[in-house]
């Protein structure tokens, strides 16, 4: 007897995923309102100041240029990450001996949290845009390292063999069976780089910087703008969940698409 339970149609996907933020607004509020009794300015915090000054900031036209800054810096942060995670990752699948000289390096390195690498960052590259790159690049190149390496080892023997009994070169070998068929763990490590970008992101952003969303965020605290602050951290949020969302369709895509 099948225990599988149904598939969910896209509406009522949507119907459930609208609920569940709908609780959490709810269990927002209710916070806000425990905390409201003994701590007044918890109140400017409340969802019913906090998306007024959402929309207030949206239309102002205030967070266009910080959101399309964190925008570049995220995805010039995943370029690197790319550039230098996908070789390395495809070297380790197809060489046993080259995973095992770098896994206690890597997974050493893997471990440190790349915010405290921030000091360091900003003496090799100064005030700016660089140490930013450097720090997400950093944190996003180790789930593309593993997940194309995983992706590699994953590959059925029999395709390479066949290749080779074709008279397939290494470039053939590489671009038409070894990247397609890794191709969905390149994605899966792509969207959990994105995951971690984008937390450490706005961390990242004040390191001096005058533009972005954790520069903003800043910026209202000086300015005792509470309301707006917690305005910023639900489009941070909101941000997060679309990049992620488009990540994951890209996977459900070459997956269907296989």
């Amino acid at each position: 007897m099948s225990t599988r339970t149904p598939a969910l149609s896209a509406r009522q996907r949507l119907i459930l995923s609208a609920s569940g933020l709908l609780v959490l607004i709810l269990l927002w509020a209710l916070g806000i309102g425990l905390l409201g009794q003994d701590l007044a300015m918890a109140r400017l915090f409340a969802p019913g100041q906090a998306l007024p000054s959402l929309v207030h900031l949206i239309l102002d036209n205030q967070l266009t240029t910080h959101t399309l800054v964190s925008l570049r810096r995220v995805a010039v942060g995943l370029f690197w990450a790319l550039v230098f995670g996908i070789p390395l990752g495809l070297a380790l699948g197809l060489s046993r001996k080259l995973e095992s000289a770098t896994s206690g390096a890597f997974q050493f390195l893997r471990m440190v949290s790349p915010l405290s690498w921030m000091p360091i960052a900003v003496m090799l590259f100064g005030v700016g845009d660089a140490p930013i790159y450097f720090l997400l690049s950093f944190a996003a190149v180790w789930p593309i390292i593993l997940n194309t390496s995983a992706g590699v080892r994953q590959l059925d023997a029999r395709w390479l063999m066949l290749a080779r009994s074709l008279s397939a070169t290494r470039r053939e070998m590489l671009w038409k069976i070894i990247i397609p068929g890794a191709l969905g763990h390149i994605l899966t490590g792509l969207r959990l780089a994105i995951g971690i970008v984008w937390i450490i992101l706005v961390p990242c952003e004040m390191l001096g910087v005058s533009s972005g969303l954790g520069y903003f965020i800043l910026d209202t605290r000086d300015r005792l703008a509470y309301s707006e602050l917690m305005a910023v951290i639900v489009l941070i949020g909101a941000l997060g969940f679309a990049l992620d969302a488009t990540a994951q369709r890209l996977h459900r895509r070459w997956a269907r698409g296989r």
